[in-house]
């Protein structure tokens, strides 16, 4: 056991916080006497809204601060909802542990259902994936860009600047507020790779930290995700291209299902693949077939690696 707290740095906002705080309580349950200090930043994500995040630098934008106080010494650890976090990481960075996935679904809030928005609906929304499947099964609605975390992304709903607008349950269910809005079946509308888990990562060369976060490691929440992981990667995909990804595990083999869009949702290529939870080659095969499959307006928003 350390001789001092483990200081776990995570985003300021509150879902981050309700994330940080079940992963300290998980770690401190699998070793009674451990001390776990929260150290909150606000990221370079959390300052920005007006723009799509895309515009402005991706996902890193998320990252960036943990990362540095993280290789710095400055924490031991730091938590992200994986969905959040880009598929190449740094080196000395390791993802040590993925607590329990959540719901994966997203929620459509200010409607019951797609099928039921009158013509011409405002989707708020500046997820590319989002965004594609929304005009893909409703090419008569219109997406206009809203960002932010759940409650600002709320008070822009009610404040007009669009008529409905989608969330993870996850993060609904995390911050006590499951009421809000109508499930969306994932058959239909498949999630973001990686929605729904929280990942935990340290410095790949501290052992010591790695072997304590090993304890509040899911196994098949971490094999489903990590094989979502590796579809991105071998996609190429970026902060501008349109992917959803279902996971189920059957006994001890992963069902990944994956679609790839156009950004107005005008095509759609979909692909299943069975294989061994253990086989890191299975998404790549999937990503090879989806992409041989898919258009021009598709293919420019991938770069897959030379293999």
């Amino acid at each position: 056991m350390p001789d001092r707290p483990l200081k776990l740095g995570t985003r300021a906002s509150p879902l981050a916080m309700a994330q940080a705080h079940e992963a300290r309580d998980r770690l401190c349950a699998a070793h009674p006497g451990l001390k776990v200090e929260i150290v909150p930043v606000t990221a370079s994500g959390d300052k920005v809204l007006d723009r799509p995040l895309a515009e402005i630098g991706g996902k890193a934008l998320w990252t960036k601060e943990l990362d540095a106080w993280l290789l710095a010494g400055e924490i031991d650890f730091a938590v992200h909802s994986l969905k959040d976090v880009e598929t190449i990481r740094p080196l000395q960075i390791a993802i040590a542990a993925i607590l329990p996935r959540e719901d994966v679904r997203d929620v459509l809030v200010g409607a019951a259902s797609l099928a039921e928005l009158a013509p011409g609906t405002r989707i708020g929304t500046s997820a590319p994936r989002r965004a594609a499947q929304a005009l893909h099964a409703r090419p008569d609605c219109k997406v206009v860009g809203i960002r932010g975390n759940v409650q600002t992304r709320l008070a822009k709903l009610e404040a007009g600047e669009a008529d409905v607008t989608l969330l993870a349950l996850a993060g609904l269910n995390r911050l006590g507020m499951a009421h809000f809005g109508t499930p969306l079946d994932p058959e239909e509308w498949l999630p973001a790779p990686g929605q729904g888990a929280i990942a935990i990562e340290a410095r790949a060369a501290d052992d010591r930290t790695r072997a304590l976060l090993a304890a509040i490691d899911h196994a098949p929440s971490h094999r489903a995700v990590i094989s979502e992981r590796a579809l991105l990667a071998a996609l190429g995909g970026n902060c501008h291209s349109p992917i959803a990804v279902l996971t189920q595990e059957q006994g001890e083999e992963l069902v990944l299902r994956a679609a790839l869009l156009s950004p107005d949702g005008s095509e759609r290529v979909e692909g299943t693949a069975r294989f061994a939870a253990t086989d890191l080659d299975g998404p790549a095969r999937l990503a090879g077939e989806l992409l041989s499959k898919a258009g021009p307006a598709i293919r420019e928003h991938f770069d897959p690696p030379a293999r």
